[in-house]
């Protein structure tokens, strides 16, 4: 189980094929702050069928694609 497994179920459940999340909104759903650890478990989210896009330190914001 991952500290991210509320976010990722979060992005599956959208079902928009890609979209930004705000640092303080991936805050609010996982639980947690987004941190330097996100980018290892950023490849957990394939499983769910979607996958990190753009992150962006200057707007605070992540993105989120449907895999193909």
């Amino acid at each position: 189980m991952s500290k991210y497994d509320g976010l990722w179920k979060y992005v599956s459940e959208t079902g928009k094929d890609s979209f930004k999340l705000s640092y303080e909104e991936i805050k609010n759903v996982a639980g947690v702050p987004i941190d330097h650890s996100f980018l290892t478990y950023k490849k957990e989210l394939l499983e769910y069928g979607y996958k990190v896009g753009k992150i962006s330190m200057k707007e605070q914001t992540v993105e989120f694609k449907k895999e193909q």
